[in-house]
C-alpha cells in the first residue's frame, strides 16, 4: 500500500461504440470513491474516453456528449468514399482537438496507452508516446466504418478486434488496484429506456430528421430485429460485437482484474451516442454496485 491515502488504480477501457460513454460514469464513480487513477490502457471508445481524461477535460468533453442531440452530428462524418471505409474521421478528430488540445502523450500526468490492431501482421500495437488524438483515431478506427490509419509501414484498425479489454499494458504498472470495464457484457433482458420523447421536444426536427436517416442508413431500425431482416451494417455490427465479447472473456479469464465492471452488449447500439445521458448513468451504477461490494 502506498503511503499516500487513496488507493492507486490502473485503469482498462474497453471498446464498444456508444456504450463507451458509460466510462465517464465509472471514472467519475472512482473518482467520488477516492480512488486515484494513475494509468489508462483502452481500445477504441475506451482510447477516446481514457485520453481525454488523462488530458485533463473529461468534465468539459462530458459536457458536449451530453448535448450531442444539439450538434449537427451529420457535419462531422466526413464521407470517405473509398471501399475500405465510409468515415475519414478528420472532421470528428479535429473537434476534439478543439475541444481537447493538441496534447502529447508523454505530456499527460499518467501512462497512457491507446491499443490498436495491425491486422496484416495480426498483432495489437500499443500507442504511448506522439500525439494523443493520433493514437486515438488509430484506436478507434471501426471496420467499414472508419478508414483504416497509416501508421509506420502498416495500417491500424480498431484495438479490440484483437484485444477489446487490453489490460496487458498495465502488467507493470505500481498500482493498488486494475480495474477493468468491459463494453461486451451478458445480454440484458431489456435494454434502457431513451427517453426519446423528452429529447426530441429539445432537438431541431430537421437535425432529428438528418440524423435519422443517416443512422437508418447505416444500421437499419434501432429496435431488435430479426435474422431476415438485417442490412449487412446489421450482420457486421452484431458479428463485431459477438467476436468482441467472445474475446474479452477469455482475456479476463486469463488475467483477471481486481475489480471488473462489465456493460451488457446490447445495452444501446454502437452509433447511439444521443444516449450519453444514459450510458454515463449506468457506468456510474455498475461502478457504484462493485466498489460497495
Amino acid at each position: 500500500m502506498k503511503s499516500d491515502s487513496k488507493k492507486t488504480v490502473s485503469l482498462v477501457l474497453g471498446s464498444g461504440g456508444a456504450r463507451g460513454l458509460a466510462h465517464i460514469g465509472v471514472i467519475s464513480e472512482l473518482e467520488a470513491n477516492g480512488y486515484e487513477i494513475k494509468s489508462i490502457s483502452g481500445c477504441s471508445m475506451g482510447a477516446l474516453v481514457g485520453g481525454i481524461f488523462a488530458a485533463g477535460k473529461l468534465d468539459e468533453f462530458e459536457q458536449w456528449v451530453r448535448a450531442i442531440t444539439k450538434v449537427d452530428i451529420v457535419s462531422l462524418l466526413d464521407i470517405a468514399w473509398q471501399k475500405h471505409g465510409l468515415v475519414k474521421g478528420d472532421k470528428i478528430i479535429n473537434t476534439l482537438i478543439d475541444l481537447v488540445g493538441d496534447r502529447m502523450i508523454e505530456d499527460l500526468p499518467m501512462r497512457y496507452t491507446a491499443v490498436a490492431a495491425d491486422v496484416k501482421r495480426e498483432k495489437e500495437v500499443w500507442i504511448n508516446s506522439g500525439r494523443l488524438f493520433d493514437a486515438i483515431r488509430a484506436s478507434i478506427s471501426l471496420p467499414l466504418f472508419f478508414t483504416p490509419v497509416e501508421y509506420r509501414s502498416g495500417h491500424l484498425i480498431d484495438g479490440g478486434v484483437l484485444n477489446p479489454v487490453p489490460i496487458a499494458p498495465t502488467f507493470n504498472d505500481d498500482t493498488d488496484l486494475t480495474v477493468a470495464v468491459n463494453l461486451g457484457g451478458p445480454l440484458q433482458a431489456e435494454t434502457i429506456s431513451k427517453n426519446a420523447e423528452s429529447r426530441s421536444a429539445d432537438c431541431d426536427p430537421s437535425f432529428q430528421e438528418k440524423v435519422s436517416q443517416f443512422i437508418s442508413d447505416l444500421q437499419g431500425a434501432k429496435k431488435p430485429r430479426s435474422g431476415d431482416d438485417w442490412s449487412v451494417y446489421d450482420i457486421a455490427d452484431q458479428a463485431f460485437d459477438a467476436m468482441q465479447s467472445t474475446i474479452a472473456r477469455q482475456k479476463l479469464a486469463a488475467y483477471p482484474p481486481d475489480i471488473n465492471i462489465e456493460i451488457a452488449r446490447n445495452a444501446c447500439e454502437t452509433l447511439e451516442f444521443d444516449r450519453a445521458d444514459e450510458m454515463i448513468e449506468l457506468g456510474r451504477q455498475k461502478a457504484s454496485e462493485l466498489l460497495q461490494r
